[in-house]
């Protein structure tokens, strides 16, 4: 039982993670992206409709993480390169991935609401033989690839942000942009680049939703992880380990409700339990800096 819930919260929080970590690099480079839902969306589409056109796993991630890399262009460019609120931008990308995608599940394939094909591949787990029943191990040891990807960018972006003078002055952009170009930086360069990869890692994360725990894509499948997500950045204090705890969080709260679900309690109520989870941790940070500003 033990083993069974902590390999579906590791699983439900993937997603969650990976964009989380996209929104904390653009949070470190002084870009406020919103924009993690869409960009989500859009790699789960792409991912499905690569899986079924060429019945590959590792196609279809390469695929999500490119297209949605360039989906986040116009970010990179309007929010970093032309001085454009990436706020509106974020609106806007988000806006426009919900009706994209909807409209081409309908013009590709012929299909509205959900997409089922038998050609649409699940990403494979690695199970390691004889330990897959050992309490709490065999829970860590039975995932598929981006779970184990999502746990080494932790501790890679850690290092990276806090332990390089690349991080360093990543930082610096994003802190003191006039003081990190009077430096010698290209901030809007920098910014651009981070963008973009903010994209590509979206892109990962949409791949784990639509082809990790299943293997479809549903019209707004995100469902609001993409906003979990930014919450979780504003949580963690865009910290690679804090990011981490709060999407540990959102990821048991969201088990526990599908668990409570199979108990018989209606879904409505289920569902919102990752959701009321985060508001009540914005609550909670609102309220932590109202006392900040009193003291």
């Amino acid at each position: 039982m033990l083993n069974m819930l902590l390999s579906q919260v590791l699983d439900l929080m993937t997603p969650v993670l990976l964009a989380a970590m996209a929104g904390a690099l653009c949070e470190r480079a002084g870009v406020f992206n919103i924009a993690l839902e869409g960009k989500m969306l859009v790699g789960a589409f792409v991912a499905v409709a690569t899986s079924v056109a060429f019945g590959s796993p590792v196609l279809a991630v390469l695929s999500a993480v490119l297209c949605t890399a360039v989906f986040a262009s116009p970010l990179a460019l309007g929010g970093a390169r032309l001085g454009g609120d990436p706020i509106v931008i974020g609106i806007g990308l988000n806006l426009l991935a919900a009706g994209l995608t909807t409209y081409l599940l309908g013009a590709i394939f012929g299909v509205t609401g959900t997409l089922v094909d038998p050609a649409v591949t699940a990403l494979p787990k690695f199970v390691i033989a004889g330990l897959a029943d050992v309490p709490v191990v065999g829970a860590i040891l039975g995932h598929n690839a981006l779970v184990y990807l999502s746990w080494l960018l932790i501790f890679v972006f850690n290092i990276y942000l806090f332990r390089t003078p690349w991080g360093l002055r990543l930082r610096g952009i994003g802190e003191v942009p006039s003081a990190a170009a009077a430096m010698g930086a290209n901030v809007s360069r920098y910014q651009t680049a981070i963008v973009i990869l903010a994209g590509g890692l979206c892109g990962l994360a949409g791949a784990q939703l639509a082809l990790g725990s299943v293997a479809l894509f549903a019209e707004n499948m995100t469902a609001g992880r993409g906003w979990i997500a930014v919450v979780a950045v504003m949580l963690g204090r865009a910290h690679p380990l804090g990011i981490a705890l709060a999407c540990l969080g959102f990821g048991l709260a969201d088990a526990v409700g599908l668990r409570l679900q199979g108990q018989g309690l209606p879904n409505q109520i289920t569902d919102i339990a990752p959701y009321a989870i985060t508001l009540l941790a914005m609550i909670g940070l609102g309220l932590r800096g109202m006392k900040k500003r009193s003291v």
